[in-house]
């Protein structure tokens, strides 16, 4: 056994003919449990090494990060990436890039979220749209007094359970609420009366419905659809999803919730930033 590792076992026995593997169901066969430790949050404490983590990648690691963490950070489309970097020198194709970001997103995403700071208490609440594969989405999305991203959430539909759905998600790891703003879309008010009823939300949070209090998060929508447009469309919902997750990552990193005095303080450069955190 390797220290620091998880690891399952199965109890197993011999079939009629005294073959233990055919006695095994096909997916017991295929079953390996291999977890680098579990944090307070039940997530992953550890990480494999950059190395591994850019192995058997045709490019440097340098490259890579700098083409997601471009195109997650600036209105930019494949197509300008390929621009970009090809008056570097770089021959890239936008397919390339485009397995890129879908492959790394979410593991940037989880190695950051070791770095974040508790967002404010007071939330302000609302919902926009996108367009995917042709059709419209809602994109629910809070921030706290401060400007600070809570969190998001991409639904095909908006309604009461979609609020509900976007609220205990955005309570999950982060502090209750004291005050919510809403906008007057009734199902949002609904939902966090169910959301108090049920006791999942208690009971002294205070709901308030104001249009000048909620213009921050208005004006932050327009961020993340002024980023979505040189994409033109988006062709599948969890593509959609992991996108989106990213964009809001590195918004985040440049609102400032983080942690980032082990990653070299404020005066460092974003790309030293970045790679601090993906090494630590």
């Amino acid at each position: 056994m390797v220290p620091g590792r998880c690891y399952c076992v199965i109890a197993v026995g011999h079939n009629k003919a005294g073959n233990t593997e055919a006695a095994l169901p096909a997916l017991w066969r295929r079953l390996w449990c291999k977890l680098f430790g579990m944090g307070e949050d039940g997530g992953m404490s550890r990480f494999i090494s950059v190395e591994e983590l850019f192995a058997g990648r045709h490019f440097d690691k340098e490259i890579v990060v700098l083409c997601v963490r471009w195109y997650l950070s600036f209105k930019l489309s494949y197509r300008d990436l390929v621009s970009m970097m090809s008056e570097s020198g770089i021959s890239l194709a936008q397919t390339t890039i485009l397995r890129w970001v879908q492959h790394y997103t979410p593991e940037f995403e989880k190695r950051w979220r070791r770095y974040a700071r508790p967002v404010g208490g007071s939330w302000r609440m609302d919902e926009t749209y996108i367009k995917v594969r042709g059709e419209w989405v809602y994109l629910y999305r809070a921030v706290d007094k401060a400007g600070k991203t809570v969190d998001f959430f991409l639904i095909r539909e908006r309604d009461t359970n979609a609020a509900k759905a976007f609220l205990r998600k955005a309570m999950k790891g982060q502090r209750v609420p004291a005050k919510v703003t809403l906008d007057a879309y009734a199902a949002s008010h609904r939902a966090v009366a169910d959301l108090k009823d049920s006791g999942e939300l208690p009971k002294r949070v205070v709901v308030r419905s104001s249009k000048y209090l909620n213009n921050l998060i208005e004006q932050d929508h327009r961020r993340i659809k002024q980023r979505l447009r040189p994409m033109l469309g988006l062709k599948r919902f969890e593509i959609a999803d992991m996108v989106i997750s990213g964009i809001e990552r590195a918004d985040k990193i440049k609102k400032g919730p983080f942690k980032i005095g082990k990653l070299g303080g404020r005066r460092a450069m974003p790309q030293e930033i970045w790679q601090a955190a993906l090494a630590a």
